[in-house]
């Protein structure tokens, strides 16, 4: 049974994610991101789930950060999880006497409407996590009347629930990742992301368009792009970058090696299934078997057989 760390407390959406990816590991909560994802380097779990992009605020900063120095480790799944919130009290508690809101930052913005709708004259507090929000409400004497967190945080700390589906969109997905320490890959499904980190050589123009242009050219399809700074001064930055197809498909091998010609480093994050099973749609010209009569080609010729 493998044992998995994840950001904790119990009741967090990782958890629920934990639980689709490997419903039968050992859970190990841990106090943040950095604490998880050092618990799988160090070796005292097997990996860890952590958050790395939600469809309405992008990546997770802390993740992308973390993903990009230290000890490298490696994507080998991925889940995509619908984000819907609750208001969580103490039992007996009236949603007219709810005074003070605690709950996390992202979660506070994402059910705005809801809070200056049902309660206007309420304070809202920033908090860790969601669970711990949850956790915190539950105690005995908590400043705090209510949470907002998952309904599993409610089932974790005995909170009753007083609405749900109060986030100000109904459509909100968080994808958390599986992370492990470098092992094989997953094998190629045909319907795999591939994840990056590139630093680039210097900065000079075109230089973000060279990067590009390495996928462009063979076909491969960008589903995510960010920059983070480097922390070597104002306009320093490093990308991460997710793609369709798996490092086996002979076009994302050569967009890699092109990177890797032109690049100060690559990092390479791992290639996995992707959650939602979506299959590339294929170039003309970027198949496998295109790269390889093209590789035959280039080789008769150099041997004078024009």
């Amino acid at each position: 049974m493998p044992k998995l760390a994840y950001l904790g407390p119990e009741g967090t959406f990782a958890e629920e994610a934990l639980r689709i990816l490997a419903p039968d590991a050992e859970r190990l909560p841990s106090a943040n991101v950095s604490a998880a994802l050092d618990a799988a380097r160090r070796g005292e779990a097997d990996g860890a789930v952590v958050p790395l992009e939600n469809s309405l605020e992008g990546g997770i900063a802390t993740t992308l950060d973390e993903l990009a120095w230290g000890e490298p480790l490696l994507i080998t799944a991925e889940v995509l999880l619908p984000v819907e919130f609750s208001l969580l009290a103490r039992p007996g508690t009236e949603i007219g006497n709810i005074k003070r809101i605690f709950s996390h930052p992202a979660a506070l913005t994402q059910c705005r409407g809801f809070v200056a709708r049902e309660l206007p004259d309420a304070v809202t507090v920033a908090a860790p996590s969601t669970a711990g929000a949850a956790q915190e409400v539950a105690l005995p004497g908590s400043p705090y009347d209510a949470a907002i967190a998952a309904r599993i945080a409610g089932e974790h700390y005995g909170l009753v629930e007083l609405a749900s589906g109060i986030g100000d969109r109904s459509d909100t997905v968080t994808r958390f990742v599986h992370v492990t320490r470098p092992a094989p890959l997953p094998e190629p499904t045909g319907a795999d992301r591939t994840s990056l980190v590139v630093f680039l050589s210097d900065d000079h123009p075109g230089a973000l368009l060279e990067m590009l242009t390495e996928f462009a050219v063979r076909g491969v399809n960008l589903t995510r792009i960010e920059s983070r700074p480097t922390g070597d001064g104002i306009g320093r930055y490093f990308f991460h970058f997710d793609f369709e197809g798996h490092v086996a498909d002979a076009r994302v091998g050569e967009a890699i090696s092109g990177l890797h010609r032109v690049c100060a480093d690559v990092r390479f994050l791992g290639s996995y299934p992707r959650a939602d099973r979506l299959s590339p749609q294929i170039k003309r010209g970027t198949a496998d078997a295109d790269f390889a009569e093209a590789a035959g080609w280039l080789s008769r010729i150099r041997t004078g057989q024009v």
